[in-house]
């Protein structure tokens, strides 16, 4: 997974390396963007991410993300950190993770085991026990999405500090 912000037009806003880190380890939900028959299709899902290259995504065994992801897997992930409109100023204060890569929906039952112990504990880590025990009995009928990130960039635009300070 390469952090790579050449693509970002205002280099004067790139988030910093460790920051867009921080966002993709703990932020509760990310939009993923997907193709749909030459139109795009997007969805603000859960995620956790396996500390290496992959964020995991579960759903529904079928349905309208599974179709668009078997047809075409490059998909972009983005993820939305602190954000304030400054409405006096017309403006507003941001920081976002985009990533991009391929997504592979998951058929090994270790591999969703994995996953699933990743989404436990980023969500529920006070009740992985029950957690695991409601998992178990879905397993069959859960989907688990793979987003494997081959780049990453960050922006943000933030206040500027008075003069004073």
């Amino acid at each position: 997974m390469k952090y790579d912000n050449s693509e970002i037009r205002r280099q004067d806003r790139l988030l910093a390396e460790d920051r867009a880190m921080e966002l993709i380890k703990e932020s509760e939900y990310g939009f993923l963007a997907m193709a749909d028959e030459g139109a795009g299709y997007g969805v603000p899902v859960n995620y956790a991410f396996d500390g290496g290259n992959s964020l995991y995504i579960h759903c529904a065994g079928e349905g309208k993300k599974l179709v668009c992801l078997a047809k075409s897997p490059c998909v972009t992930f983005c993820i939305v950190g602190k954000s304030q409109i400054a409405a006096e100023k017309f403006t507003a204060y941001f920081e976002s993770v985009i990533l991009s890569g391929s997504a592979v929906i998951v058929s090994s039952p270790e591999e969703k085991r994995r996953a699933i112990e990743l989404i436990l504990e980023k969500y529920s880590p006070n009740d992985l026990e029950k957690g695991r025990v409601a998992a178990a009995s879905a397993m069959s009928i859960v989907g688990i999405i793979r987003i494997d990130v081959d780049k990453f960039s960050g922006k943000c635009k933030k206040p500027k500090k008075p003069a004073n300070q």
